[in-house]
């Protein structure tokens, strides 16, 4: 059962579990979403809702949010925040690089084998803002040259193109395509392995053709990309650490 505390919810789950939902209202909210981050579970309503209904739509996806929950190991130990001049590592591409700091006339990014080098002025009162701005600049580019790589063979395969294509991060999910056939793709895919990324671009690519996951759907992704089940599995064992290191670096850091 779910019990209203103020802002949250506690449901029990089929397991012998309770979890803790933050609620929230949102006055352009049509439906109820439920989401899970790194920081834990929320559930958007529209405006006069009533708690009986979030309590059984809880209750109806309480399997789906163990599981998610669990695959974001709430009880790890945080991450190091990003801290100016401080060096630290993270996963990009697949693979760990180091993270070093140099001053310089103009910020940006300096890539190299196993290394990534943010050229920052200094002083600068907003070392940190532009620290982070940099990271996801970089790493909108290089999610960008991927993509633009595969489309040219895709999109004959499919016989179709999404109009446009927006990188940003995303809570819970890898991408999405909208009902104007833009695909938005998670800013922590470019932390992946370029194979994980592909999926989730055929993945969306696919759905331009049919709009739901039915078995024709994935004869569709199946026939674009024979070992896609290789790399949702992949995402799935290690996405959650992705989402995390991303939240550092370019969201919640700390001065």
């Amino acid at each position: 059962m779910a019990a209203d505390e103020g802002d949250w919810l506690e449901l029990s789950t089929p397991t012998g579990g309770v979890i803790r939902v933050l609620k929230a209202a949102h006055p352009r909210a049509r439906r109820l979403r439920l989401t899970v981050t790194p920081k834990g579970a929320r559930l958007t309503y529209p405006n006069g809702t009533h708690t009986a209904q979030m309590t059984a739509f809880l209750r109806h996806h309480a399997d789906w949010l163990e599981q998610k929950l669990g695959e974001f190991h709430m009880d790890a130990k945080p991450l190091p925040p990003l801290r100016v001049g401080v060096p630290t590592s993270f996963p990009f591409r697949g693979d760990e690089v180091a993270l070093a700091w140099a001053e310089g006339p103009y910020p940006k990014v300096e890539h190299e084998p196993g290394r990534l080098t943010l050229v920052i002025p200094r002083p600068h009162t907003r070392a940190l803002m532009v620290a982070r701005g940099l990271l996801a600049s970089f790493f909108e580019a290089q999610i960008r040259r991927d993509v633009s790589r595969w489309l040219p063979t895709h999109i004959p395969q499919i016989n179709a193109a999404p109009t446009a294509l927006r990188i940003r991060p995303l809570k819970s999910l890898w991408g999405s395509l909208d009902t104007r056939d833009r695909i938005n793709l998670d800013l922590a895919l470019a932390l992946a392995p370029p194979a994980a990324l592909r999926y989730v671009l055929v993945h969306e690519l696919c759905h331009l053709k049919v709009r739901n996951h039915s078995p024709r759907f994935w004869h569709w992704v199946e026939s674009i990309l024979p070992e896609h089940k290789e790399q949702r599995a992949w995402l799935r064992a290690h996405g959650s650490g992705l989402k995390m290191q991303l939240d550092r670096l370019v969201a919640d850091v700390a001065d």
